[in-house]
Formats: structure tokens, sequence, C-alpha cells
């Protein structure tokens, strides 16, 4: 049995979301479009945390791996992300390292600092996979639950949304500030590089301003339970 590549993310992504919007309403909470938003956002980043872990345990293979995609784009034409995320794969593969290390290859052809373990782009996704992932489970059931107070809440929120707005802002700035969008088509610019990172720092914004509120105000108000 086989599945693209795609439709994994999609699924996996799909199950986190459900479990936490289950959880709330089974625990009598409210879903408001604050919630909707934060926990789509979360569990979009476990995912992308487990993908940035196999990017570290799996360097080697991407730095490969990129020389292929380049060929491959230049004898086909064809778009590697596009061709990557609609690639049929075994379910056995689901969970594998360099299944999901290879999406940073495919990346790569944008923006080969991810091929290239001394750079901003790397090591500060490596960070993010490995630091984030435990804090973001911990702050999904607390919004969902409440079972931490508001203020501690609040406190993890806040280093959490300054971090990602800090580090995404930087990245996104060394794309042009290091001309790599000169070597890109604009369109391809926009959805794979702009896109894709904008909501890291368009919800964690938000999420300074709500999380604030709950250390200030010392309660969940802000995001109705």
């Amino acid at each position: 049995m086989k599945i693209r590549v795609f439709w994994v993310a999609a699924i996996a992504v799909a199950l986190m979301f459900a479990a936490g919007v289950g959880l709330r309403l089974n625990t009598g909470g409210h879903i408001s479009a604050l919630y909707i938003a934060f926990s789509l956002y979360f569990s979009i980043n476990l995912l992308i945390c487990y993908w940035e872990i196999c990017l570290y345990l799996r360097r080697d293979l991407v730095e490969k791996r990129l020389t292929y995609w380049q060929e491959r784009r230049r004898e086909t034409g064809n778009n590697p992300a596009i061709e990557f995320l609609t690639t049929r794969i075994p379910v056995t593969q689901v969970f594998s390292s360099p299944l999901w290390a290879d999406i940073w290859a495919t990346y790569s052809v944008y923006d080969d600092a991810y091929a290239n373990r001394r750079t901003y782009g790397f090591n500060v996704d490596i960070a993010n996979g490995f630091a984030t992932i435990v804090p973001t489970l911990v702050l999904y059931a607390a919004l969902t639950t409440e079972f931490l107070p508001a203020v501690v809440t609040g406190m993890i929120g806040l280093a959490l949304c300054w971090q990602w707005v800090y580090m995404t802002s930087i990245y996104m700035a060394s794309v042009f500030i290091g001309k790599q969008h000169l070597n890109i088509a604009r369109n391809e610019l926009i959805i794979f590089v702009l896109a894709p990172n904008g909501p890291w720092i368009l919800i964690p914004l938000l999420g300074l301003y709500i999380f604030a509120r709950m250390i200030l105000d010392g309660s969940y108000q802000v995001m109705p339970f």
C-alpha cells in the first residue's frame, strides 16, 4: 500500500489538530477562532520539528540529494518540491528519517543554506526542532485544558513566540541580504520561501499579544475556555 507524501503530512497535522480540539471539547472548552489558529499552528510546528530533527540526523544525505534534485530539475523541468510531495511511498516509510530529510534537499534547490551545515538557516531550524518540540506540546496542552496557571502559560508562550518571530525574521532577511532571492523565480520565492515562513512570524506576533495579556490579566480570559 502506498500513499502520497503530501497526504502523510496532511494526515499527521490533522490528527494532532483533531486531538487538541477533541480534548478541549471533552473538557467543556470553547472552540474559538484563536484556539483554532494556535492549535493548527502548533500541530504544523510539531511536524516540522520532526523534519528538522531528521535534517540533523541525515545532514550528509541532504547535501548529496541536493545534487540529485538540481539535476532532476534540469532534466525534467519539474518542480522538486511538488515532485517530492506527490511521490507515492510505502506506508511503512511514513516515519522514515531519510524520507523527511529529503524534503530539505528539495528546499535547498531554492535556498542551499540547508545543504550547508555552517549556515544560519541550517542551524536555526535544527535548534527549533530540538528546542521547541517539548515547549510546543506543553503550550498546546495548556491552551487546551488550562492545566497550568495562566501566568505560567503566558511566560512559556511569550518566550516561544518571541524566538519564533526573531529567528524567522532573521532567516527571511538573510535570504535577501545574501541575495539568494536573485537565484529564484519570483513565483517560486513567494510560494516556496515567503509563504511557508510567513506563519512563523504572523502567528507568533499575535501570540506575543495573547500571552502578554495572560500574564497581565492572570487568566485565560483572552482565549475564553
